[in-house]
C-alpha cells in the first residue's frame, strides 16, 4: 500500500515539473508528460528491441541466420573456433540500436545518471542463469577518465545487478592500468594492441578459485572484455563470464522493424 501511494506522488510530481519545464524524448522528441523513464517516452522505452535468438554458444554473437543453431545449439562463430577467449561466456541482452543506443550515451557522455537504474533494470528482466557466480566485477576505468567522467557506468550496472542476485562487486580489484584511446576510434587490429596487458589484478588471493562475472554496458568487438578475463585467470581465477547491457551487431541481423525506425536519409 505504502508503495503504491508513493508511486501516485512520484506521479504527480514528475507530472508538475514537466508542465512547469517541458521536457522532450530523447529519442523520439516527443512531449514527455507523465512517463516514468527519464528522458524517454513510454513507447520509445517499451520499443527495445531484443538480441536474434540465434547466436555464438561462446561469445553471444549473433548469426545471421537461424539455422546456424537449428541442429547445433552450442554452435561457436568462426572467430571462437579459431582463437577461443580466454572469458568462458558471454551474453549480451540486447542490439546496440537507438532507442538504447541514445540512452546509454546520455549516461556515458552527458552524465545523466538518472538513466542507470532504468538500464540496469533492462539487464535485470534478461539474466541468463548466474546461480554460480562468487563475485562480481565491473570493467574498470582508468584513474583519468574515471576523474573527467566521475563515474563508471559498469559499476553503476554491476552494483544494481550485485544487488538483485545477493552477489558481492569487487571495484577496486581490477584495474586498467594503462590510459588508452577510446576503443571506438580504433581498427580490429590496432584495439587487440591498445588494450594489451592493459588490466591487472592488485589482490589475487582475493579472487582466487572464484567463478566472477565481468559487467559491462556495450560489447563491441570483445576485446576489453577478454583482456579482463585473461588479466583474472592469469591471478588465478576460476571460470571468468562476462555480461553486457547491449552490442553493436552487423546492418544485415537487425531486425527490419528497427531498421525503419531509423531516420530516412535521400541520398541525391
Amino acid at each position: 500500500m505504502a508503495g503504491h501511494i508513493t508511486e501516485l506522488v512520484q506521479g504527480y510530481i514528475r507530472q508538475a515539473v514537466r508542465f512547469l519545464l517541458p521536457i522532450h524524448c530523447s529519442s523520439c522528441s516527443s512531449l514527455l508528460t507523465d512517463d516514468p523513464i527519464p528522458h524517454f517516452c513510454t513507447d520509445c522505452w517499451s520499443s527495445i528491441a531484443l538480441m536474434p535468438e540465434a547466436r555464438c554458444s561462446r561469445c553471444d554473437r549473433p548469426f545471421p541466420s537461424s539455422i546456424a543453431t537449428t541442429y547445433s545449439p552450442t554452435h561457436v562463430c568462426q572467430p571462437c573456433a579459431e582463437r577461443p577467449p580466454s572469458y568462458t561466456k558471454a551474453w549480451t541482452l540486447y542490439p546496440y540500436t537507438p532507442p538504447l543506443q541514445h540512452a546509454i550515451r546520455l549516461l556515458k557522455y552527458q552524465g545523466k545518471v538518472s538513466l542507470a537504474a532504468p538500464l540496469a533494470a533492462l539487464m535485470i528482466a534478461r539474466l541468463p542463469p548466474l546461480e554460480s557466480i562468487d563475485l562480481i566485477i565491473p570493467i574498470p576505468l582508468h584513474s583519468e577518465k574515471l576523474r573527467q567522467r566521475e563515474f563508471n557506468q559498469a559499476l553503476l550496472l554491476a552494483d544494481a545487478i550485485g544487488q538483485s542476485l545477493d552477489i558481492p562487486v569487487s571495484y577496486t580489484n581490477l584495474i586498467r592500468t594503462v590510459s588508452t584511446p577510446a576503443q571506438t576510434t580504433l581498427s580490429r587490429k590496432s584495439r587487440l594492441k591498445n588494450l594489451r596487458r592493459a588490466f591487472a589484478v592488485r589482490h589475487p588471493h582475493a579472487i582466487l578459485k572464484r567463478r566472477i562475472l565481468l559487467i559491462d554496458d556495450v560489447f563491441t568487438t570483445g576485446t576489453t572484455v577478454n583482456e579482463c578475463a585473461k588479466a583474472l585467470r592469469r591471478a588465478g581465477s576460476a571460470d571468468v563470464f562476462a555480461l553486457t547491457l547491449s552490442r553493436t551487431i552487423d546492418t544485415d541481423i537487425i531486425p527490419d522493424r528497427i531498421l525503419a525506425q531509423r531516420p530516412f536519409h535521400r541520398i541525391f
